[in-house]
């Protein structure tokens, strides 16, 4: 199992998105779709799926949250054509951050918003083939911004197998907002790549409970040690969800939750639901025994 997950939040596009996105990555499959009945939301739409190999899961709950560019996901392509063709794809009602072209960093590289908020940065690679496709990149903004290594760092000590991997820092008068520092940095946490920025500019975003990374954990130490960890926003506690001290949105869930909720008995998974939508941190006594 995939220790680290990233997650996506949707009004009602959940399934929709991700069946957009298994069509455009080779290895990719839908895994799983669950309904919860009677959540704050109402009937809300689980729905786990596989790009390139990689989990991911999102959730279609109601127009709260709206995913914007604070994470988006870096692909790495291994030809021009391979970016021109997901670039096609995904700017169909999109909008384009970045245009195709020749950059520094490389020789075919644009960044795309697509119809559902998602942004993509697609990169053609020349070097080598990557053991993770899609990497997760944080783009540290505004009350944040500057405190990317800060945070690369924090995660990266919290977090078995993990390491920072590349630093990159702003050049003199390169980024028109002072407080940005890091302009790329790559670390690794539970063994999963992620990419991480100070923004450059000014933004009117910020990281937001619309992407959210899970954590999949074994027991209840690991969920009280993550959760003691990392949950800096005590309002923001909720039904296993946490968000840390540079705003990051964060999942602390037992491993085995899509057993709870996908076991066939409707009336179990009523039970469980009811009952992990009352919780902050999850019980795993209490669940083990409905």
């Amino acid at each position: 199992m995939q220790k680290i997950v990233p997650h996506l939040w949707y009004d009602k596009e959940a399934k929709e998105a991700a069946e957009l996105y298994i069509s455009l990555f080779d290895n990719s499959k839908l895994l799983n779709v669950t309904i919860l009945e009677n959540t704050p939301s109402g009937d809300a739409e689980l729905v786990s799926f596989e790009l390139a190999g990689q989990e991911f899961q999102s959730i279609s709950a109601g127009p709260y949250f709206k995913i914007n560019q604070s994470i988006s996901f870096m692909v790495a392509c291994y030809s021009k054509e391979e970016v021109n063709e997901k670039w096609k794809a995904l700017s169909e009602g999109g909008q384009e951050l970045m245009p195709l072209d020749e950059y520094p960093f490389s020789k075919w590289y644009g960044w795309i918003q697509d119809k559902y908020g998602l942004s993509w940065q697609l990169m053609f690679v020349e070097d080598e083939q990557t053991s993770q496709k899609i990497t997760p990149c944080m783009l540290f903004s505004n009350e944040v911004c500057g405190k990317t290594e800060e945070a690369i760092n924090y995660y990266t000590e919290i977090f078995e197998n993990s390491n920072v991997e590349f630093i990159s820092r702003y050049g003199e008068g390169e980024a028109v907002n002072q407080k940005a520092k890091i302009n790329y940095a790559l670390f690794k946490i539970s063994g999963y790549n992620f990419a991480a920025m100070d923004n450059g500019y000014d933004a009117d975003f910020n990281f937001n409970e619309a992407f959210s990374i899970i954590i999949n954990c074994e027991d209840q130490k690991e969920i009280d040690y993550f959760w003691d960890k990392l949950s800096a926003v005590p309002e923001a506690e909720q039904c296993g969800w946490i968000k840390d001290q540079f705003g990051v949105s964060w999942q602390i869930i037992p491993s085995n939750m899509n057993e709870f909720l996908n076991s066939g008995d409707k009336e179990k998974t009523k039970r469980v639901t009811e009952a992990f939508l009352k919780m902050k941190k999850f019980d795993l006594d209490v669940l083990n025994s409905l």
